[in-house]
């Protein structure tokens, strides 16, 4: 078996180093959003009629408009009222963030599960993240940082994953041992997450993000992006290194980014949490 699996890994570093992978590509009504959002003149109705090309993504939108992340309490019911409430400022990173899900597919049904599943940690991670990053933000103004670029930030930061799990469609091998195909996803991921942001055209920061959650090394200064992704896996129980986390975390504390070590019971952060969790349920 190891050597089935030295083989199988072999063949997938091949594939990346020589751009062999199949990438993934945003959604063309992601592509359009951000296309339109980049020109100086374009109004509010205007992107209302890019978004409501796509249905399911209008129908999200005012899902969102609504919610108690955008902190409102009045209703819309129209797409233009909701784009109207969002702005032009955050309409890109919530569109793309909204439309994201459609690149989680594959028609083969055990491959599927794992895309679900990679898709499900990620919202996770980014309703840990965004609600972390309230509550110090209410504490600390003036930050710099956007909770609408933190949140689709944490829902591709482990976008590289995607390509090896994909790969098992057309590599049956892979699919004989689950464990070590998620394993070896989450092992390449770094690497190719930042292709794939690269081709998509994101800024820096999100490769940089996808490069550097997984190192415990907190942003200096800080905190940054990366370091309200880091605390998200951390909530999750997904450091392998138990004494290194609760030292971070320790970090964190005292910094005053978290009100304590398990900081998901702090009532404020459940309650951010929970309004984040509900925009994609």
């Amino acid at each position: 078996m190891m050597s089935v699996h030295h083989t199988i890994e072999q063949m997938l570093q091949h594939k990346i180093q020589h751009d062999q992978l199949t990438l993934p590509t945003l959604p063309e009504v992601a592509l359009k959003v951000r296309q339109r959002s980049a020109e100086q003149d374009i109004s509010l109705p205007q992107m209302a009629d890019v978004i409501s090309q796509d249905p399911a993504l209008a129908a999200r939108m005012i899902k969102v408009s609504n919610s108690a992340f955008m902190g409102r309490s009045i209703k819309v019911s129209t797409l233009n009222q909701a784009v109207t409430r969002i702005g032009l400022s955050q309409i890109r990173n919530i569109a793309i963030a909204m439309a994201l899900e459609q690149v989680f597919v594959s028609r083969h049904k055990q491959v599927q599960q794992h895309l679900d599943n990679l898709w499900q940690n990620s919202v996770q991670v980014a309703a840990i993240a965004a609600a972390t990053f309230s509550y110090y933000t209410s504490h600390v103004p003036g930050t710099g940082l956007n909770k609408d670029v933190l949140t689709l930030m944490a829902l591709v930061h482990n976008i590289g994953a995607m390509p090896v799990l994909t790969e098992a469609e057309r590599n049956e091998d892979l699919l004989g041992d689950p464990r070590f195909l998620v394993n070896l996803a989450d092992q390449l991921a770094p690497q190719i997450s930042a292709r794939i942001l690269y081709a998509w055209g994101f800024a820096e920061l999100f490769v940089q993000a996808a490069l550097n959650w997984r190192i415990a090394k907190p942003e200096q200064p800080g905190p940054g992006y990366t370091d309200f992704i880091r605390l998200a896996v951390m909530a999750q129980g997904n450091y392998a290194d138990a004494n290194l986390q609760q030292r971070l975390l320790n970090y964190y504390l005292q910094c005053g980014v978290i009100p304590q070590t398990d900081f998901m019971q702090h009532p404020d952060i459940q309650q951010c949490y929970q309004d984040v969790r509900a925009i994609f349920s």
